[in-house]
């Protein structure tokens, strides 16, 4: 259930934000830029390895490009693509970067200078960096100025096109929001029980009672059932019969709860049960039960898990480096697993947000919330559990769970989320044909092999 509430970045989203490596969600502009850096200079001569509608691609391009994917693969962390994959997933991006561009001209899509000034001011500002600190450190990196505005002038001009070809075609119908909800709905009830709550009168028998003594019990509790199934008052019969000094004065109500919390003696003999309808006697080790079922509620909202959880938060400074703030971080986990040092009392020292002076709680959160990074390394947490410091494009985080439950959504929350994830499965499906479609009408001639 949560897997489908968490919100996934499409491919077609993936593309705008991620394809310059310096748009990406979640990485630093140094992670992004580090495959472009002079330490790793180009030493393959440059010719053409593909010609798309007459536009050259060269193997410069290619391996800019591949560099940069691995780069991306290497900080998402796991195995280390195969090269010959990246090569060719490189050369097979620009193609279709290629004749997308080439669309986007001839539609008649630009591109103005102030479009560009305010994107780069959006990189720097996710990057937590000024202007002035993202271009310092684009010169530390090799890249000019100039080459950075016209990456930015592509994904910009890409994503326009995207936006025209695709956003304005894709329609949510109020019935495919009911229909999801519907299978979303079954697909939960499938998994979590129904919740029961059953009325029960126990007429108790004692240890090492005679055969006379039991059958006597049992006839009573036989005459408890009749009169319930006739229509007596159940509370009533509970209050003057049962022998459990809790439920017989609560009318010998148990309380709703779900089903797997209930005996399962209980739960056979009140499976076919309508409410209002009455079981019994059942013997079990404590005497013989009547059983009526008062309630019987099948989960009829979709429930997502909630997360609470408080962070430290260190953003890396010209007095502070990532690193060190990393190693900062490490110590405070270390006193903090050790008991040497309370969670809430540092944050309050040490964090850099908002939430510093709650001993950094951030309240109870929805899936989705929080930065992919952060989340992913929260979502690992069990409750008590102190993660290693983990880094996001905020800064340094130190993270601890101290609580998760399961809550149910309001019928807005549920339609808007359900709307959001069909408009994204929609969006995924329109761009993987649309993009096949741009690919398939291009007239692409291969060249050499790219080095």
């Amino acid at each position: 259930m949560n897997k489908f509430f968490s919100p996934a970045r499409s491919a077609f989203v993936a593309s705008i934000l991620g394809a310059t490596g310096l748009l990406g969600v979640g990485t630093t502009l140094a992670q992004n830029t580090a495959s472009t850096s002079p330490a790793t200079p180009l030493r393959q001569a440059d010719f053409i390895v593909a010609v798309v509608n007459s536009e050259p691609i060269t193997n410069r391009e290619v391996y800019m490009l591949r560099q940069r994917l691995a780069a991306e693969a290497a900080g998402l962390g796991g195995k280390s693509p195969d090269p010959s994959e990246l090569t060719r997933a490189a050369v097979e991006q620009l193609i279709n970067e290629k004749a997308q561009l080439q669309q986007a001209r001839e539609v008649g899509i630009k591109v103005d200078a102030e479009a560009i000034d305010q994107a780069l001011l959006n990189v720097a500002s996710s990057n937590q960096l000024s202007r002035e600190d993202m271009l310092k450190r684009l010169a530390q990196e090799g890249i000019s100025l100039g080459a950075f505005r016209e990456q930015l002038r592509t994904q910009l001009t890409l994503a326009r096109l995207r936006e025209r070809e695709i956003d304005g075609r894709v329609r949510v119908s109020d019935l495919e929001v009911d229909q999801f909800l519907n299978e979303q709905l079954k697909a939960q009830a499938a998994q979590l029980p129904a919740q029961l709550n059953l009325g029960m009168v126990l007429i108790a028998v004692p240890e090492n009672s005679s055969e006379s003594a039991v059958k006597a019990l049992a006839e009573r509790a036989a005459d408890v059932a009749r009169r319930a199934q006739r229509g007596d008052n159940f509370a009533e019969l509970a209050k003057t019969f049962s022998q459990t000094t809790d439920q017989g004065a609560n009318g010998g109500e148990m309380g709703l709860r779900p089903t797997d919390r209930y005996p399962e003696l209980f739960l056979e003999a009140t499976r076919d049960l309508k409410a209002g309808e009455v079981a019994g006697p059942v013997r079990s080790a404590a005497g013989f039960h009547v059983l009526k079922v008062l309630e019987r509620r099948q989960v009829t909202t979709l429930m997502v898990t909630q997360t609470r959880a408080r962070h430290i938060l260190l953003r890396p400074s010209n007095q502070l480096s990532q690193g060190q703030a990393v190693a900062k971080l490490t110590e405070v986990r270390q006193a903090v697993v050790s008991g040497k040092a309370d969670f809430a009392v540092v944050a309050r020292e040490l964090s850099q947000d908002g939430s510093a002076q709650e001993g950094g709680d951030l309240g109870w959160a929805n899936p989705g919330m929080f930065v992919p990074e952060f989340e992913q390394t929260m979502n690992r947490l069990r409750p008590g559990q102190v993660a290693e410091p983990v880094v996001s494009r905020f800064g340094v985080h130190l993270i601890e769970v101290t609580d998760r439950r399961s809550a149910p959504m309001s019928e807005q929350e549920q339609r808007t989320l359900a709307r959001s994830a069909l408009r994204e499965k929609k969006l995924e499906e329109a761009y993987a044909t649309w993009v096949e479609d741009i690919r398939g009408r291009a007239y692409v001639e291969m060249r050499e092999p790219p080095q």
